[in-house]
């Protein structure tokens, strides 16, 4: 839950097909969402923005019942997406001069990283927004597994508290020292809410809407809180719950609680604001140069020509050049957003289930390359 959308192996298309995106149109960009739907995807859902351009595409069903198509307009469950808000409040911040990323968990939470392994003394700020940190990933926890899976009947509306994830995370011991690898946590993110909201003397929400989404007029955005709640318009969500049984119950999750992502992955949205977001934030109208510097500063992931930043990942494509992109999964709805290094060209996707594999870069590179799905390769 909340965590990315995995990045597969590649092909390599040929010059031809790595053609400018803008002198092609989006005709394999739109076969890729259809091969998605193909896959097990109920509907799927793609927006780009190229320069002053804008091409909206669909495949599949909003409603599984109604049979109604996805919408431009339609909102969703952004996921891990929410992480590039958070490290832009973050570095907001530090702009300001209020805190510095290279602060310690232990100065800017006093107490609240310690024991088992923990020490917050070892562990700064920028460690937690390029996952660097080495704190466990709560959603990793055997008794959040259980909420997520099996259990999620019975817990889809339960309440969390940002304190109760933080120490869920660590119950688990770290899964290395600080600065010593690379892994991704939730937990990571939920204290960087709670530093902010310990900075700022003001809730994580409206420290949000405060600095991006109404700078920006991001107005289809919303940061739900305890609320289970849809705003209009907006599909159906589908869940197997993470089974990996083909037969497992299909279930609806559109209400469900996002208390159990906060700051890590709790936004709601629409692909135009998203759309919006990534170009003002690539655009470099967001933060300041120093702040835009660290922001795209990354560190290694292990996977090869997959990198992270603060907050977003630097993928190389393999037609040659890079976009920065970020997925986010909650319980039926699965995204990527995705822009240039300029922030002129983007793309978000989303689809809304979550048991067939998803394969977000084959829509990207279907956008940014021209790379066919498998059955027109």
């Amino acid at each position: 839950m909340a965590a990315a959308v995995t990045l597969t192996t590649a092909f390599t298309p040929s010059a031809s097909a790595a053609a400018d995106p803008s002198k092609r149109g989006h005709a394999v960009t739109q076969a890729a969402l259809e091969e998605q739907v193909r896959a097990g995807h109920p509907g799927v859902l793609a927006q780009v923005r190229d320069g002053n351009s804008v091409w909206n595409g669909s495949a599949g069903v909003a409603d599984l019942e109604s049979g109604r198509k996805r919408l431009p307009e339609d909102h969703f469950r952004i996921g891990s997406i929410t992480k590039a808000f958070t490290s832009v409040a973050v570095l907001q911040l530090e702009g300001e001069g209020k805190l510095d990323i290279d602060d310690t968990v232990e100065h800017l939470l006093p107490g609240v990283v310690r024991g088992n392994g923990y020490d917050g003394r070892k562990i700064t700020l920028r460690q937690l927004l390029n996952h660097s940190s080495g704190i466990y990933d709560y959603s990793d926890d055997q008794a959040f597994q259980h909420m997520a899976r099996e259990g999620w009947p019975e817990h889809r509306y339960d309440a969390k508290t940002p304190n109760e994830l933080v120490a869920m995370g660590l119950s688990n011991k770290p899964y290395f020292e600080p600065g010593a690898g690379w892994h991704y946590s939730n937990t990571n993110y939920v204290l960087a809410g709670l530093i902010i909201e310990k900075v700022t003397g003001r809730t994580y929400a409206s420290e949000i809407e405060r600095r991006v989404i109404k700078p920006l007029g991001l107005r289809a955005t919303s940061l739900p809180g305890s609320s289970t709640k849809m705003p209009e318009p907006h599909g159906r969500a589908y869940s197997k719950l993470l089974s990996e049984d083909p037969d497992a119950k299909i279930w609806d999750t559109t209400e469900i609680t996002n208390t159990w992502v906060w700051a890590a992955g709790e936004i709601i949205s629409t692909p135009g604001d998203v759309n919006r977001f990534l170009g003002a934030l690539l655009g470099g109208k967001l933060l300041p140069a120093k702040q835009q510097q660290e922001l795209l500063t990354t560190v290694p992931t292990g996977e090869p020509g997959l990198a992270y930043g603060l907050g977003l990942y630097k993928y190389d494509l393999p037609c040659g050049g890079f976009v920065w992109t970020h997925g986010g999964g909650v319980h039926g709805s699965s995204s990527e957003a995705t822009s240039s290094p300029d922030g002129r060209h983007t793309m978000v996707f989303n689809a809304n289930g979550d048991w067939a594999r998803i394969e977000a870069v084959k829509v990207l590179e279907a956008e940014y390359c021209g790379t066919p799905p498998p059955t027109q390769r």
